[in-house]
């Protein structure tokens, strides 16, 4: 089978599908994943065929303001759809659609007649156990949550449509809101598969039928790649350290979290390892190396803890290596997955990005490292992730397509 992945967003919305990729292919299927050009790099050396997504706007998922930040996203999916008629040709099979490319591939399939399914790495469909993830809005209860659901899903319908009119225009459609193409969707009950564990966000029971949690879906890395000599040696040269990164986050920050971080480690007698990131995190000393990009899997399990932004990729990464985190979520979805870490026990309580000190960065690693219960927690939770297996569950979905 001919398989095309669109995904596009910030690195985390599309190291995932690399993955999910790999496994697709070893399973016997020729696998393309389109995306923004920023990651083709990343997926050619997942070994998948790269199909470029036309788009100018960079994500920054540091805008922190909501009317700006839907702003964004409107250019960025606008100029996204632009490119998106050309990513399928007449030997596809089968659309695999992330949550942000899902809105636009809905009328490529119409379009096409190809088959699709979603695969998402946030949880979308409106619920009573949480409110929207995206808002970083803490539980209102059961009907509040469901209403702020739905309203959530109009103002992406907002940010669509666009794009939408543009795309439809171009595949010689006639026009269609994106809120109808939704609502076809869902009273179709079309297929949406969540890369996350069952333990972060069990299945909602409210969840029309066609809606799974599966598990991860992990970045590919090349098993044969090691850390780089520098990071051996600093590793080997003390107890094991804690990483301190931000992702795509705080982009212009670097030296005020670099200084923040410092003292925290320093005030908790802890060792560090600073990720650059976005941010531009940089410090010297014997206590502390500078690093850039490194796999997760290689590094995270030889740490004494991990303090993050807590975007869902680096969530489901150092539970899924047994290490404690220390969460500054910034934004989106970040508020709710970091309150998620904490009640599994698996992080201290979150520390809003705008609240971040090296006093409460300090007192909040000296309690994860040192108190075993934290620990304790993420080890269980690195069990129950590895008894998932989500692209298993990606392929069967698809053999149910097919039969069908």
């Amino acid at each position: 089978m001919r398989i095309l992945i669109a995904a596009a967003g910030s690195r985390g919305d599309v190291a995932p599908y690399t993955g999910l990729g790999t496994a697709l292919r070893r399973a016997g299927h020729d696998v393309a994943l389109a995306t923004t050009e920023a990651f083709e790099p990343l997926v050619r050396a997942a070994g998948l065929e790269f199909r470029g997504l036309t788009a100018g706007t960079r994500v920054r998922g540091d805008v922190t303001g909501k009317r700006a930040l839907m702003g964004t996203a409107a250019a960025f999916v606008t100029e996204l759809g632009q490119g998106f008629a050309n990513a399928a040709d007449d030997g596809t099979d089968l659309l695999l659609l992330s949550t942000t490319t899902a809105p636009l591939g809905w009328h490529l399939t119409e379009a096409t007649g190809t088959p699709s399914l979603g695969v998402y790495l946030q949880p979308t469909a409106p619920t009573g156990d949480f409110p929207p993830v995206v808002t970083g809005a803490r539980s209102l209860g059961p009907l509040a949550n469901r209403a702020t659901g739905h309203f959530a899903l109009r103002m992406a319908d907002r940010v669509y449509a666009q794009a939408v009119a543009k795309l439809r225009h171009r595949l010689h459609l006639p026009p269609l809101s994106p809120s109808r193409m939704r609502r076809r969707r869902e009273e179709a009950n079309w297929p949406v598969l969540h890369g996350f564990s069952t333990l972060l966000v069990p299945r909602p029971a409210d969840w029309r039928s066609g809606l799974e949690v599966v598990g991860n879906w992990w970045p590919h890395h090349d098993t044969s790649q090691r850390l780089p000599a520098d990071v051996e040696d600093f590793l080997g040269a003390g107890p094991a350290p804690v990483l301190v990164g931000f992702g795509s986050m705080a982009s212009g920050e670097g030296e005020r979290l670099s200084g923040i971080a410092v003292r925290a480690l320093r005030r908790a007698g802890l060792r560090g390892i600073l990720q650059a990131g976005s941010a531009g995190l940089a410090a010297d000393g014997d206590d502390v190396l500078t690093v850039g990009d490194l796999p997760h899997a290689l590094l995270f399990p030889r740490l004494a803890a991990v303090v993050h932004h807590a975007g869902a990729g680096t969530s489901a990464a150092a539970l899924r290596a047994g290490v404690p985190a220390v969460t500054v979520p910034v934004t989106a979805d970040q508020p709710f997955w970091a309150r998620r870490l904490a009640a599994l026990g698996a992080a201290a309580d979150p520390i809003p990005f705008r609240d971040l000190t090296a006093e409460r960065l300090a007192e909040s690693l000296d309690r994860v490292v040192r108190q075993e219960a934290h620990g304790r927690a993420a080890a269980g939770a690195a069990r129950h992730l590895a008894a998932e297996n989500g692209a298993d569950r990606v392929l069967r979905a698809m053999e149910g397509l097919t039969d069908g």
